[in-house]
């Protein structure tokens, strides 16, 4: 075994002064048994003594007896880390079914139990696991595992290289260095000569000799600058910037929310209940990823608070319209992107009419996982209250505050300020994040790329419980138009969208949008054909959406202008990308966005959230570099 310590490893590291930085391996051969790789982790002393976070990267998942042994040390160990982050590859999707049966009467089933419950469908991608109230963090790469390694934007404490799960190429080697800390270490059950050289071009070195080592940092990737204080400020109380305060302190941060109204989700996060859904596309888009990992983390965590009655909702199946499809073609779809039945499945018109309770003629795919509807307001106050933000005791709240002006951090000043229209200090911190939609670009500081942003203004309609003719869809439903049953009785049905600046008359109902709900609402078969809305006085909400021109959210730190001027004046910095681009980010400081969530944004909010934190901290990124890329601020620079 090549590690730092335990029993079955014959060579001991030496300690590694802190003038020498490199990845370290002490050699020894593996034991017929095939010692558990976890070994070196499980036993004292423990790798992360002393460590506010350790990153185990593992070169494959098996059936869990790895991870699932570190975290029960992790359990025991008075010294533990705060946080155990767990980062494994695995060439094919490991089923729930599969990793209960290999841990029914093993010596860590009841942690086993916990993990099943949790377990992800069997889909391509990263899939996020939080246990221990997310202390320990389990992050799945499921897909060949080369391509998983290019994806993964992390930088791991412990490497756990398992030689027979792929062939450990030179090239595979480089790949693993690219990620390593300084002063890494690697466990592996027995090294093969090819792979020893290998690892030893690519600076992991053993305990006979220790030559100078300084992993080569990604390039162009914005790092964070971990600044002594782990505080940040949010500027915004809506999805987005709840969901970036629940983010940073699932990250160890200390976030404080400022809004410039008293309450969170004043505007659009405030309607009555909004849809949860992934999207499929064939092939599978940017997009269509996205949504889906977006979904499934949103599921994941609303989980607790739907079944205490914390936040409204239900997410147990949601049907998308799809009048241009047949069963052969849908079917025909799903089977190439490679979706499991049980995520998505085509419903002929029939089935759809009977699962949705409504006379529809129309077939559907049915999303059965990670699909349904959330109460956006229950669901803003639920991730503030997990960030430990109060707007009843104040406790990280700065209500009714309007920020006139963001001052970046100069010589007399405790990082970035926000003053009122007065000029007055309201508040301070070394990180900012910008999540208050429409208003974020108009508090860039000078020298800031503003990226797109454009309003729409969306009208939704509630329809009383005694509304003649109305039908409640038993299943929530969208097509031209959705429809979605409140537990008071009404139907929420919507939205329109008019591109439109923000305006305060802009807020009041419009008949003739109320009307083209209820068209598109009878098209469903909601309400009967030609209700009229001046026939009753139907409640409704508008208020405005950010949206960007692709319709993916913006996360990720604030590109400086002028910085990327001067370099393109030097004719020589190569700038194509947005890995490329300098950012408003430095020592122990930074401004990033977390906004343009759009329509979809209670889907959206909770993977940016985790997203935007693993910008500010450090912490292996949610989602593979792709799609990080497709959601950074910059991608359209080049």
């Amino acid at each position: 075994m090549i590690g730092a310590t335990g029993r079955t490893c014959q060579g001991q590291c030496r300690p590694m002064s802190r003038s020498t930085p490199r990845p370290t391996a002490c050699s020894g051969t593996s034991t017929a048994t095939r010692p558990s790789l976890a070994a070196p982790l499980a036993t004292p002393p423990h790798p992360w003594t002393g460590q506010p976070r350790h990153v185990v990267l593992a070169t494959s998942f098996g059936q869990g007896h790895d991870f699932l042994a570190t975290w029960q040390a992790w359990r025991e160990d008075a010294q533990r880390c705060d946080r155990l982050i767990w980062v494994a590859l695995a060439a094919h999707p490991l089923a729930a079914a599969e990793l209960a049966r290999s841990h029914q009467a093993g010596p860590h089933a009841a942690l086993a139990e916990r993990l099943i419950t949790a377990w992800p469908p069997a889909t391509p991608g990263s899939h996020g696991i939080d246990l221990e109230d997310g202390r320990v963090q389990l992050l799945l790469g499921w897909g060949e595992p080369t391509q998983v390694l290019d994806g993964l934007q992390l930088t791991f404490d412990t490497l756990a290289l398992d030689e027979g799960a792929h062939p450990w190429d030179d090239d595979a080697c480089r790949r693993l260095a690219r990620l390593a800390a300084p002063g890494a270490r690697l466990v592996s059950e027995g090294v093969s000569p090819a792979l020893r050289a290998s690892l030893a071009r690519h600076g992991f070195v053993d305990d006979r000799y220790a030559p100078r080592f300084h992993p080569v940092a990604a390039r162009g990737w914005a790092r964070p600058t971990s600044p002594a204080r782990r505080e940040a400020l949010v500027i915004g109380a809506g999805l987005a910037g709840a969901a970036a305060a629940w983010g940073l302190a699932r990250a160890g941060w200390q976030a404080s929310v400022l809004d410039r109204h008293a309450q969170p989700a004043q505007e659009a996060s405030g309607n009555a209940g909004g849809l949860v859904h992934m999207i499929f596309n064939a092939p599978d888009s940017l997009h269509a990823r996205w949504f889906r990992a977006a979904a499934l983390a949103t599921a994941q965590a609303a989980a607790g608070p739907l079944s205490t009655g914390e936040v409204a909702g239900a997410l147990d199946g949601f049907l998308r319209l799809e009048p241009r499809l047949d069963a052969g073609k849908a079917q025909s779809q799903r089977a190439g992107v490679g979706l499991p039945q049980a995520l998505v499945d085509w419903r002929e018109p029939a089935d759809a009419a009977a699962l949705a309770g409504l006379p529809l003629t129309t077939g559907a795919w049915l999303f059965e996982r990670a699909a349904g509807w959330l109460d956006p307001a229950g669901w803003t106050r639920w991730m503030l209250a997990q960030a430990g933000v109060d707007a009843v005791s104040g406790r990280g709240w700065i209500g009714g505050c309007a920020v006139a002006r963001l001052l970046p951090p100069r010589g007399d000043m405790d990082g970035w300020t926000a003053l009122d229209a007065q000029g007055h200090v309201i508040a301070q911190a070394p990180v900012v994040v910008l999540a208050n939609a429409l208003d974020a670009n108009r508090l860039l500081p000078d020298g800031s790329v503003a990226p797109q942003i454009s309003s729409v203004r969306g009208q939704v309609t509630r329809l009383p419980a005694d509304l003649p003719g109305l039908l409640r869809p038993t299943l929530p439903l969208s097509g031209q138009g959705y429809g979605l049953s409140l537990p008071s009785g009404e139907v929420l049905i919507g939205a329109t969208t008019q591109h439109e600046a923000p305006d305060a008359s802009g807020r009041a109902l419009r008949l003739d949008d109320q009307r083209h709900n209820l068209r598109r609402a009878a098209a469903l078969g909601i309400v009967p054909a030609g209700l009229d809305a001046s026939d009753a006085l139907l409640p409704g909400r508008a208020g405005w959406r950010a949206v960007t021109p692709d319709r993916l959210p913006l996360v990720g730190p604030v590109v400086d202008a002028m910085a990327r001027a001067a370099l393109l004046a030097t004719g020589r910095a190569r700038l194509d990308g947005p890995r490329q681009q300098p950012r408003r980010v430095g020592p122990g400081h930074g401004l990033y966005l977390c906004t343009g969530l759009g329509s979809r944004g209670i889907t959206s909010a909770l993977l940016a959230g985790r997203l935007l934190a693993a910008w500010v901290s450090g912490d292996p990124m949610p989602v593979d570099t792709a799609l990080r890329d497709a959601l950074d601020p910059a991608r359209d620079l080049g």
